[in-house]
């Protein structure tokens, strides 16, 4: 049995496994109505699919960020119901986008619990050419809580490590770039008016130009492929 998605379906352990969590929470979050039902195979054996990964990242993102069950709950019915895992994977973007730089020194054995895998030493050299985490102390890492999950992601992509470090520079330079053009288009709007009013326009455009750059950069992202894909057909 595949998925949609020609993925091979995942059981309760092993959705908690790649989620990171444990598998009473991924039932508690079933019976709340956070996650949507399995599909009951043979033996009646519940599947996942990428949809439940995806959801669960979600929710874990914004229990972080310290909203309550309840408010979660709310969010999630505001959702499109047509979401693939690709857009909650945005809307995950969106809200770490807030998420202040965590930096915590974990054991081998956290920082795999964490990752919802066992990690190999290449794994772990891979996350650390990253910046996702540095070696520590006695047998400890340093890990960047913000960046673990893309970097465990990033380890399942079919690209070498040197082309995944320079895809990392281009976005970085071309983030920093796109952030000073706009602080300074901002701020040439506020040097007039006092510190209030400053900071009111920080709080509300700081979600809105992270939406912006994300869906302006995921269709641009899009219709690059798209001519990439149709023009290696052609030939």
């Amino acid at each position: 049995m595949t998925t949609d998605a020609g993925e091979t379906p995942l059981t309760i352990d092993e959705l908690a496994a790649r989620a990171g969590v444990t598998v009473r929470t991924v039932r508690f979050y079933g019976s709340k109505g956070l996650l949507p039902p399995p599909v009951i195979g043979p033996r009646r054996v519940g599947h996942y699919g990428p949809d439940h990964v995806a959801r669960l990242a979600l929710i874990e993102e914004l229990q972080q960020q310290g909203m309550t069950l309840s408010a979660i709950e709310r969010y999630l019915k505001q959702l499109p119901h047509d979401l693939t895992p690709h857009d909650l994977a945005i809307h995950r973007a969106v809200v770490a986008s807030w998420a202040p730089d965590v930096v915590e020194t974990v054991s081998l054995e956290e920082l795999e619990r964490r990752a919802g895998r066992p990690l190999t030493a290449g794994d772990v050299d891979r996350l650390a050419a990253m910046n996702v985490v540095t070696e520590a102390e006695g047998d400890t890492f340093r890990v960047d809580s913000g960046l673990l999950r893309l970097g465990v992601q990033l380890l399942d992509v079919p690209l070498s490590q040197e082309a995944i470090l320079a895809a990392r520079r281009v976005l970085i330079e071309h983030s920093r770039a796109a952030a000073h053009e706009l602080s300074q288009l901002f701020r040439g709007e506020v040097a007039e008016r006092d510190a209030q009013d400053v900071r009111s326009l920080s709080a509300h455009m700081h979600p809105l130009v992270v939406q912006a750059l994300l869906t302006t950069f995921q269709r641009s992202l899009r219709e690059e492929l798209g001519e990439w894909v149709t023009g290696s057909g052609a030939d």
